[in-house]
Parts: structure tokens; sequence; C-alpha cells
């Protein structure tokens, strides 16, 4: 087989109709420029919903849960054992909300080869006191430097850095929502009081913003010591471990291995946000399902044109089986033909696609409730301009196979007879 002499006439008759051919890669182009666009944007927005909720949620999260006793006293009794006992109004057990032996275990922890890294946190219930009015909210007492390293906490700072919160122990990373009902600001101070009456006054080192509303107007942060001496706790008073794992995949395992081993509450991030994986995975799902249509729709509109191409080129195909070529060489002519749609089409379409989605990406989008985005987001992945490329020749070689097998057919005496 003779290519050069093949890839000559595909040439020839692609130019020959130079509006068809052109119309032909434009279906291409369009399809594969907005698949790229389509998944990158798509790709790049669950993305960035990903990370706001699970950057800020650990694999494992550790605490001491406070329910009811699972065996009451009367079912104790010999006398009541083999009877239905009906409790009423079950209280809580008694139990403190801190973890027992947090530091040893937080140490033990800390040397497992699965985990990445390890935050102790005391959570505390206060109050914000603005005058006369007392606003409810949350202080976690955390290791800062860890919680930028493992949760990214520095890129929920709108102002201030997370090290000014390390170097002061009388200091609060205050929410924004917080901050603004208060009007306070960085060098600020701010009263809180506990439950118990305990009244503190921190300064105002920097403004968290989560971009969840809820959160950000009651909670806030401080040194771990800060919110143990707020509580009026020593150093092992420990409420929540949170861990980052190497392998997601073993949070599930791990956090019930962890329940049984120490007697905890634990919780995987994967039972946290069941029902937000649920939300991503029918959003991409969505996603390649326009994406893959319209490249399906631009592969109908080559196999209409080469199926056409097919009906004006009646005569050069029965010259060139009359010349000596078979039927396999016509047929690879006219596939050739699609695949060099494709290819060009494919590759303009690319180009257009990555022109649009850095367009995209550099649009402004700003908003109060994610302050650390600037732009819109978009995912650059290559793999979706490898799968773009592949699927643009593919659909084209399926849509040049059946005209060209038609093609190949083509009796040239029946033709030539007619004329």
């Amino acid at each position: 087989m003779n290519w050069p002499v093949i890839l000559s006439i595909s040439k020839t008759h692609l130019l020959s109709r130079l509006k068809q051919s052109s119309i032909a890669a434009l279906g291409v182009t369009f399809g594969i420029g907005t698949f790229i666009t389509l998944v990158s944007f798509m790709t790049g927005l669950n993305h960035l919903l990903d990370n706001l909720i699970l950057d800020r949620t650990p694999h494992v999260h550790l605490y001491n849960e406070i329910k009811p006793s699972e065996q009451q006293p009367v079912e104790l009794l010999e006398k009541f054992a083999e009877g239905i006992n009906i409790v009423h109004s079950v209280k809580p057990r008694q139990n403190q909300e801190r973890i027992h032996n947090a530091l040893p275990i937080l140490e033990h922890l800390r040397k497992d080869a699965r985990v990445r890294g390890v935050t102790p946190q005391v959570r505390a219930q206060v109050f914000y006191v603005a005058g006369s009015i007392k606003l409810n909210g949350i202080i976690n007492g955390v290791d800062v430097m860890e919680e930028v390293r493992l949760f990214n906490l520095g890129d929920y700072i709108v102002s201030g850095e997370p090290q000014d919160l390390a170097r002061n122990d009388n200091g609060i990373l205050l929410g924004a929502g917080i901050a603004k009902k208060m009007s306070l600001d960085i060098g600020d101070k701010v009263q809180i009081t506990t439950a118990s009456g305990d009244l503190f006054q921190l300064k105002v080192v920097g403004l968290y913003q989560s971009g969840l509303a809820e959160i950000d107007n009651v909670q806030s942060y401080t040194n771990l010591k800060t919110a143990q001496r707020i509580l009026g706790e020593g150093n092992s008073y420990i409420t929540d471990v949170n861990l980052k794992l190497h392998d997601l995949e073993e949070a599930e395992p791990m956090s019930r291995e962890l329940s049984k081993q120490y007697n905890l509450t634990a919780i995987d991030i994967k039972t946290a946000n069941a029902q937000f994986e649920t939300g991503t995975s029918i959003r991409n799902i969505i996603t390649y399902a326009v994406s893959i249509t319209l490249l399906i729709v631009a592969g109908f509109g080559i196999y209409n044109i080469l199926n056409m191409m097919i009906y004006e080129k009646m005569n050069d195909i029965a010259i060139l089986k009359a010349t000596g070529f078979s039927g396999r060489d016509v047929k690879m002519i006219f596939i050739s033909q699609a695949m060099l749609i494709g290819v060009v089409g494919g590759v303009i379409g690319l180009i257009f696609g990555y022109l649009i989605s850095v367009l995209i990406d550099h649009t402004p989008f700003e908003t109060e409730a994610l302050p650390t985005i600037k732009t819109f987001p978009v995912n650059f992945n290559p793999v979706y301009y490898l799968i773009g490329i592949g699927f643009a020749v593919a659909s084209t070689f399926f849509a040049g196979y059946l005209p060209a097998r038609r093609a190949e057919r083509i009796d040239p005496v029946e033709i030539i007879r007619g004329q």
C-alpha cells in the first residue's frame, strides 16, 4: 500500500471541497473545545468545593461522646434479667468531655506509620461579650502551625498571620462573622465568658473566614494552652484528636480500630461527609455525560459530510479503481480523510479549549463566602487533553469507516456504464 499516494489523494479531495472539510473540522474543533472547557471548569469547581469541606475535615476524628449507658441498672438484677424492661427518660451517664490519657494516645498515634499528622484540640463553649449583649460561640484551642500544615488553616485567615497567634498566648483568631457583629478588628480586645461565669479578655490577632456563615458566626481559634486556661484545666486536658492519614482509604478501618482500642467515638471522613461525596459523584457523572455527548454529535457531523462526499466522488472512485487501485486502497483514502479531519480539528479544539479555560481562570470571582478565591477555579489536568484528542481521532475514525466501506464495494463498471 502506497501511503504517500493515498495521503496525497486524500489531501486533494479535502481541498477540493474545502468548505465541507472546514465545516467537518469545525464540528470536531467546537466539540473538543467545549469538552475541554466544560470538564476543566466543572472539575475545578468540584475540586474547590471538595477542598472547602474536606481540607478542614480530619480523616479520623476522636472524641468522647456523651450518651446514655447502653446497660441500665435494672438489667443487672437477676430477677428482671428475663423480663422486658422499659426505662423512660434515660439520662446520659456521668462522663467527662475530656479524652482520658490523651497525651499517651497522641504519642502513640504520632508513631503510627499510617498517620501523616495528629493535632490535639480543646473545644470550649463560651459567650462573646459586647456590653450587655452575649453572643454564643465556640473557641477551639489548637496547635495553630500544625493546623496550617495539615488542614490549610492559613488559606482561611483573611487578616493577620497564623504565626501571630502562635506567638501570643493571650491572642484569638476571631471568626469573621463575630468580628463584623461586634465591630472588631486586629489589635482590638474581645471579652469572653465561660458557662461558669469566668471572664477573660483576649487580643484579636487575626480574622478567620471559612465561607460557611454558620461557622464564622460562632467559631474562633486560640492556642491550646489558652483554651485550657479558659476552662481552668491542666495541660493534659484534650477534648478532640484529629488525624490526617497518608492514605484516605485507611480512614474507615482505622476509625473502627481506634474506637475499639481506646473506647472512644471515632468518625472517619467518609462517614462525616457521605452526602457531600454523593453530590460530587453526581456532578462528575453529569459533566462527563454532557462532554461525551458533544463529542458524539461532532462524530455524526463528520459521518454525514463524508457520506455526502462519497456520493459526489463516485466518478473519482470509479477512475481510481479502473486505474489499478484496490477496494482496500479506496477505503483507506476515505478513512485517512476522516482521520485528517479529526487530527486537525482536534488539535485546534485543544488550543481553543485551553485558551477559553485560561480566560475563565483569569476572570475575577470574588465573594464574601470564599474570601481566598479571587478567580474562577479551572483544572488544567493534562489527562483531559489526552482524552479529548484520543476521542477526536477515535470518533472520526468510526465516522469515516462506514462510508469508506461503502466506497470499497462500489463497482466501477456500473458507474462508468451509467455515464
